[in-house]
């Protein structure tokens, strides 16, 4: 009998009193332990990934993106999505990434700059205001962000200023749900943490724009409702 040491991943494991084999079969038990860990943890992050392109390929085919369209992704984020939505427009169109985030902001012009992606515009927005162009977007979405808008009805006015005519804008959003914080400025009428579907649909119609269709099994819990510009 003696004493054996396993480090694993950094970590350090001592059998004492233990048998050279039995050691030697617990370091491969926690070996494949740690393997399966790992395994779950890619395939975890393939998921995050994979909902990103599913996402967006529905988007894009809901809204008749192609090779050339003008794409707004508002509240982009990490920009996981606006970079998905270029690969569908193509370099022939563009994608602007709209944050009001500093950090953010410069996270996604510093991944902009690194993916070497020149049909990418990052935006700074405001409060009420997309700081978009005018007329400058065939396609717009929001996704999980429109429940978080503290001046919907001036933001809405911007929005439908960003559309050409005959445009799209796209709401993806959740109806309020239990356990989660309350978003701090937005509207009463919300509910809760997420927005009700009319109210979404009674704010965009107010600001001009007609409902095309309603997507009610959008992934997450979440629906999808498009409008359209006349």
């Amino acid at each position: 009998m003696g004493n054996a040491n396993v480090t694993i991943c950094g970590e350090s494991y001592r059998f004492v009193g233990e048998g050279v084999i039995t050691a030697m079969k617990k370091k491969k038990r926690l070996l494949e332990a740690a393997l399966l860990c790992a395994l779950v943890a890619v395939m975890f992050a393939a998921q995050v990934r994979g909902d990103a392109a599913e996402e967006i390929g529905r988007l894009a085919e809901l809204m008749g993106w192609k090779a050339g369209t003008v794409v707004a992704d508002i509240g982009a984020g990490d920009g996981q999505y606006a970079f998905r939505a270029v690969e569908r427009v193509g370099a022939a169109g563009r994608v602007y990434a709209t944050e009001i985030d500093r950090k953010k902001l410069g996270e996604l012009r510093d991944e902009v700059a690194r993916r070497k992606l020149g049909n990418v515009v990052v935006v700074e927005s405001k409060e009420a205001e997309t700081s978009l162009p005018a007329g400058c977007c065939d396609a717009v979405f929001l996704r999980r962000v429109y429940h978080h808008l503290t001046k919907p009805a001036e933001f809405d006015a911007s929005l439908v200023r960003s559309l050409k005519a005959g445009g799209r804008l796209a709401i993806i959003d959740f109806a309020p749900r239990a356990g989660l914080e309350p978003v701090e400025g937005v509207p009463s009428n919300r509910g809760g943490h997420g927005i009700p579907e009319k109210i979404v649909i009674e704010e965009l119609t107010a600001a001009g724009l007609k409902v095309e269709k309603i997507v009610e099994d959008w992934p997450e819990g979440s629906y999808c409702v498009l409008f359209g510009k006349r």
